[in-house]
């Protein structure tokens, strides 16, 4: 998604738009973190990515649901983004956990279908912000609703249901949550973000040519060649010296 407004594309539509509310106000970036970033959470979100490009690429209607455990952490610097919308973060860092579920067949008729309105289930969002040097909690329940036409996001809604934290925290949260589905403020880059990640940045990624797709198949190939790879020839140990003459 644009990193002027929302955060990782992941924590759009690919996860159920689950951290989104935190997002709406986000951006991507390599800025330094105060919260620690552990080496699994990239992990993490490029095995999601991974599942649902699949699902979007092969269109099948036989196979799993989306299913994913992800967390996600930005930069107080990254959280800026939405100062041109007149939104101002003012804390510091920020951490979002979510298990991520969406019906496959949702995916698939929303790619396949004339119209089809994705009603993602109410998903529980755990995070934490850095807020006047201490890390404070923050819990959100979001419903989101996607309206699609021909294959591409037309209409989006994060339907923030509950929030709970401290108060000058969820007053942010929840006014760029309502700013969004009443009068869209961040509406078409949200939009533009989700159809480019359906139609361009999986096949860039995951599809037959795709960069992820070919160093996979690289990694495959050196750890299969690796493996037959003939072992050298053990030398030949010399025979054991003979015990000198007894004097």
């Amino acid at each position: 998604m644009p990193s002027r407004s929302v955060p990782s594309s992941l924590f759009g539509w690919r996860a159920g738009f689950a951290a989104v509310l935190i997002g709406i106000i986000a951006a991507s970036s390599a800025a330094a973190h105060t919260l620690e970033v552990p080496p699994t959470e990239e992990v993490a979100i490029k095995a999601c990515e991974k599942k649902i490009c699949s699902m979007i690429l092969g269109k099948e209607s036989a196979g799993d649901d989306l299913a994913c455990d992800l967390q996600k952490t930005w930069a107080k610097s990254s959280l800026e983004g939405g100062k041109s919308k007149g939104m101002s973060w003012g804390f510091g860092d920020a951490r979002c956990t979510v298990d991520v579920a969406l019906a496959r067949a949702d995916i698939i008729a929303a790619l396949t279908q004339r119209k089809h309105t994705v009603r993602v289930p109410a998903h529980d969002v755990s995070c934490v912000v850095v807020r006047e040097g201490e890390e404070r909690p923050v819990e959100m329940t979001v419903a989101p609703k996607l309206k699609f036409k021909d294959g591409k996001a037309d209409k989006v809604w994060i339907n923030l249901e509950k929030i709970e934290g401290p108060v000058d925290v969820r007053a942010t949260v929840w006014t760029a949550a309502q700013l969004e589905d009443t009068l869209g403020v961040f509406h078409r880059p949200l939009i533009r973000s989700i159809n480019r990640f359906i139609h361009r940045r999986c096949e860039e990624k995951w599809g037959p040519e795709g960069t992820e797709t070919k160093a996979e198949l690289e990694e495959a190939a050196k750890k299969k060649s690796a493996a037959t790879a003939i072992p050298p020839p053990k030398k030949k140990e010399a025979p054991p010296a003979k015990a000198a003459a007894a004097q």
